[in-house]
């Protein structure tokens, strides 16, 4: 992952001149982003062979948005002048000691006299374009989605766009968001992948932070005993700040409006720490209250902790759950969060954090019993990926440790931060799967939700209401023999009933084939017709 966010402050203040007067020339539409069209048109002045130009544009577009804002282009800049002068291009190669406010600006072949008659555009008439500028939703359903082609720029304002135009009005018309999900905005599609972190107590939640970034975040407390009780967003910011969570709930450039339904108990246990950080510019950590055991659990919180889990783990990109070789067991509350995950199983990564306090055979023990109990709950004969280590800042204890203990600590340290550090490549992916996802989910609750309004009778509806409750899973088996839903992509049939106790079912919407045609078409054509036209313009 390159640290493009500090390619300006890598850069003199002269380059920066250039660059700008560079970028502007190249920004064809004048929105601050330069899409693959633009850039290769501009690109080939360097005389760069394809491929090179192909890892330039990977490297500089590392949050695969599908265009290149000004700090991304200052990259792609220094990129290709590094190339020119012999290096080999790769990922590592801005990690390196190199000095970025040495690096002149690349040598653009003919460039010097077409700024001099610069129009105002680098690229011809628009109909001559053949790149993603000329992108068009046009699906073979003739099912276009209304949207000006220079507003669409990458696959996650496409996504945001589908959304709005399509998916968002079956929602609201059969109350997905009361059963499912909440409704999306704009800046649930632009945020930061996000990481959060699930444990008991003291199994070292915020001190594997620390360890991550190599620092404190403002506000972090560590202690043996329960020292975060807060859900706290830890986020790359131009101060050391802390926001209280009333103040987040209205932020309109942060995707937690939504967290304003849990009340304001639940907002006086959640706040958003800010700090200048190269790794909070990339991704965001979400550290949450320790789970309870013991006597503790049986004190009630004052809100929906487990729906607050649930919340961030449809949002997150990774899901952390810590174990301290010393607390094992799973408490009837840690049971209840992790069922809260379900649907979410291929986020999860378990970490047995505090490894070096056990010698090898004890550890042993302790990784078999962890497994085991961790089967138990997750219901699945495949455990999530375990990672082993002592993720803090002390050395390893090598008095319980043995050598070859160590060096397993160590790479398993290192591929954790491995998967940590690909998360921003793979956000967009994992944006385009949770859509699909959630599509798919949408259409099951249109079909149940119809269901229920089409048996429902003239009269004796209090009754009929009744009936349809307690047999909901025939509902639910009525709906996927007619419309061929595989099983597990249903809901759970006790949540289901919980939430559907409050409505009235005759007044539910039939069912709409044109929202549900729409939602097809989303899946078979939209989509793919985006990963088709947004994608590295050099493949």
């Amino acid at each position: 992952m390159v640290n493009v966010s500090g390619s300006i402050a890598s850069c003199s203040k002269e380059h920066q001149k250039i660059y700008q007067k560079w970028f502007d020339y190249v920004d064809s539409d004048g929105d601050g982003r330069i899409t693959g069209d633009d850039a290769t048109k501009f690109f080939a002045m360097s005389n760069i062979e394809k491929p090179d130009l192909k890892q330039i544009w990977t490297i500089a577009d590392s949050k695969r948005q599908g265009f290149l804002g000004f700090t991304e282009f200052i990259t792609a800049m220094q990129l290709i002048y590094l190339a020119q002068t012999g290096h080999e291009i790769n990922a590592d190669l801005m990690r390196t000691d190199v000095d970025l406010e040495l690096l002149q600006p690349p040598l653009m072949e003919g460039l010097g006299l077409l700024l001099e008659n610069h129009s105002g555009s680098l690229t011809n008439h628009p109909s001559e374009t053949n790149g993603i500028m000329s992108f068009e939703y046009v699906s073979p359903r003739k099912t276009p989605l209304h949207t000006p082609r220079d507003k669409v720029t990458s696959i996650i304002d496409g996504l945001k766009r589908l959304y709005n135009e399509k998916l968002k009005p079956l929602e609201i018309a059969y109350h997905y968001n009361d059963f499912g999900s909440s409704l999306l905005s704009d800046t649930d599609f632009d945020a930061k992948p996000m990481v959060m972190l699930l444990g008991q107590y003291s199994t070292g939640k915020t001190t594997f932070i620390k360890h991550i970034l190599k620092c404190n975040y403002p506000g972090a407390h560590i202690g043996p005993e329960p020292t975060t009780d807060k859900f706290i967003v830890v986020m790359g910011g131009p101060h050391e700040v802390t926001i209280p969570g009333n103040t987040i709930a209205v932020h309109a450039d942060m995707p937690f409006t939504a967290l304003a339904t849990f009340g304001g108990t639940f907002l006086s246990k959640f706040e958003c720490a800010q700090m200048p950080h190269p790794l909070l510019e990339h991704m965001t950590f979400v550290d949450t209250p320790g789970v309870l055991s013991g006597e503790k659990q049986l004190t009630q919180r004052s809100y929906d902790y487990a729906g607050a889990i649930k919340w961030f783990s449809h949002r997150c990109d990774i899901i952390l759950l810590l174990f301290d070789p010393t607390k094992l067991d799973i408490s009837d509350e840690f049971k209840r969060v992790i069922w809260s995950l379900r649907g979410q199983d291929d986020k999860i990564r378990v970490v047995l954090n505090k490894a070096d306090q056990v010698d090898t055979p004890q550890l042993m023990r302790v990784y078999g019993a962890l497994m085991w109990s961790l089967g138990k709950v997750l219901k699945a004969p495949e455990v999530a990926r375990v990672y082993i280590g002592s993720f803090n800042d002390k050395p390893i204890n090598e008095e319980l440790v043995d050598p070859k203990s160590k060096e397993l600590f160590e790479k398993e340290q290192d591929d954790i931060l491995v998967d940590l550090k690909d998360i921003p490549k793979k956000a967009c992916d994992r944006r385009i799967n949770e859509f699909v996802n959630r599509t798919r989910g949408a259409k099951i609750h249109a079909y149940i939700i119809s269901q229920l309004r089409k048996e429902m009778p003239i009269l004796g509806k209090s009754k009929a209401k009744q009936r349809l409750m307690k047999n909901l899973q025939d509902v639910f088996t009525k709906v996927e023999k007619e419309f061929h839903v595989p099983t597990c992509d249903f809901p759970d049939v006790e949540q289901f009933r919980q939430v559907l106790g409050a409505y009235n079912f005759d007044k539910f919407e039939k069912l709409n084939p044109k929202m549900i045609e729409a939602a097809d078409d989303m899946i078979r054509y939209d989509i793919p017709h985006l990963l088709k036209n947004f994608r590295n313009p050099y493949e």
